[in-house]
C-alpha cells in the first residue's frame, strides 16, 4: 500500500468513527427524549390518580362457610380501546359496559354458587386497554382523549373494576398483559415494554397496594403465566400472531399456540387471546383449547371496511376447579 492509499484509508476511517460518534449522540438524545416522554406520562397520570386521595375502604364479601374449596372465578377482559370515539362508542360508553360486565360477574357467579363455593376471583387484563393516538395515521380523528388522559381513565376503570369485584369475592388476583394499541410512538421506536397498557396497569395496583385482599401479577414479558391451583393458562394479547389479511387467522392462532405448547414457553393447558374483537374458541393439539375473547367496543369503522364484520360487544367468564386444573363452565358475556 502507497503512502498516499495509506492516508486516503486513513482519512476514510475517521471519517467513519466521526459519523458513527454522530449517529451515536443522536441516538442517545432520540432515546433519552423518548424516555423522557414515558417518565412524564407515567408521572403525570399516577399524580392524577394519587390526586384523588386514599381510596376509601371496599366492603368485604359476605364469607361463605361452607366446606370445601369449591371453584375459582376466571374473569378475562380485555380490548377497551379507552378513548376512542365512534358513532357508537365513547370513553362513558365503555365505562359503563365495563361496569355492566362487573355486575353480570356477581349474578353468574351467584347462579354457580348454588351448587359449590366460589369464593375467590382471578382477573385477566388481556391488553389495548387505551385506544392509543399514533397506531394507524388517521387514528388522532378518532379519539377523544390525549395519551395522559386515556392512560388515567384507564386506571380509574381498573380500580372500579376490581372494587366492584372485592364485594363480590374473599380475594382478587389479578394478571396482566400488554397491547399493541398501548405502544408509544410507531412500531419500533422503543422498547416493547414501554407501553402505556403498563402504566395504567401501575398506577390501578398501586391503589390496592395496602389491601390485602388483592394480588398483582405485574406484566414483564410478551406472555403472561396464569395460574388457579393446578390450571395453568397462557394468556397473551394475540398480536403475537401477525398473519392478519382482513379475517381472524384462526389457522395462524392455533399454529402458533401449538408451537408455543412444545415447550417454547411454560406448560399450560388453555390459552387466552383477545386483539381480535370476535369471540371464538379452538381446540388444541395437547387437549386444550385457545379461546379467543371479543372487546366492549361497537362501531368500528376499520373492521366494517376491511374486515367486513363487526363484532359484538363481550368479554369472558370462566369458572375454574383449582385442584383438577381445568375449566368447568364457560360464559361469553354479552354486553
Amino acid at each position: 500500500m502507497s503512502l498516499t492509499d495509506a492516508a486516503r484509508y486513513e482519512e476514510e476511517i475517521a471519517e467513519l468513527r466521526r459519523a458513527l460518534n454522530n449517529s451515536m449522540r443522536a441516538e442517545a438524545k432520540a432515546r433519552a427524549r423518548s424516555e423522557e416522554l414515558v417518565a412524564a406520562v407515567y408521572t403525570a397520570a399516577r399524580d392524577a390518580a394519587m390526586a384523588y386521595g386514599k381510596p376509601s375502604a371496599v366492603r368485604a364479601a359476605k364469607r361463605d362457610r361452607r366446606q370445601g374449596r369449591g371453584e375459582v372465578a376466571l374473569v378475562h377482559t380485555t380490548d377497551w380501546q379507552l378513548g376512542k370515539r365512534s358513532e357508537g362508542y365513547s370513553p362513558d360508553v365503555c365505562s359503563a359496559r365495563i361496569m355492566d360486565f362487573a355486575d353480570k360477574v356477581g349474578e353468574l357467579t351467584a347462579i354457580q354458587r348454588a351448587a359449590r363455593p366460589v369464593r375467590d376471583v382471578t382477573v385477566m387484563l388481556g391488553g389495548d386497554m387505551i385506544e392509543g393516538v399514533t397506531i394507524f395515521p388517521s387514528q388522532a380523528f378518532e379519539v377523544s382523549a390525549t395519551l395522559f388522559d386515556q392512560v388515567f381513565m384507564c386506571a380509574r376503570l381498573i380500580e372500579d373494576f376490581v372494587r366492584r369485584l372485592l364485594t363480590e369475592f374473599e380475594t382478587v388476583t389479578v394478571f396482566e398483559e400488554y397491547g399493541n394499541h398501548g405502544r408509544i410512538g410507531r412500531r419500533g421506536e422503543l422498547p416493547a415494554g414501554d407501553n402505556l397498557d403498563r402504566m395504567a396497569y401501575r398506577i390501578a395496583a398501586e391503589r390496592f397496594a395496602d389491601d390485602a385482599r388483592v394480588t398483582w401479577h405485574p406484566s414483564t414479558s410478551w406472555y403472561s403465566m396464569v395460574t388457579v391451583g393446578n390450571y395453568r393458562a397462557l394468556l397473551v394479547h394475540g398480536d403475537e400472531v401477525k398473519s392478519f389479511g382482513g379475517n381472524v387467522p384462526a389457522f395462524g392462532i392455533m399454529r402458533k399456540v401449538n408451537a408455543w405448547a412444545t415447550g417454547v414457553v411454560e406448560p399450560f393447558t388453555d390459552a387466552y387471546l383477545g386483539h381480535y374483537h370476535q369471540v371464538m374458541t379452538l381446540s388444541m393439539a395437547n387437549g386444550g383449547r385457545v379461546f379467543v375473547t371479543g372487546s366492549p367496543e361497537s362501531h368500528n369503522e376499520y373492521a366494517r371496511e376491511f374486515v367486513a364484520a363487526t363484532g359484538q360487544p363481550s368479554q369472558r367468564l370462566h369458572f375454574v376447579d383449582p385442584e383438577k386444573g381445568r375449566v368447568t363452565s364457560e360464559h361469553v358475556v354479552w354486553l
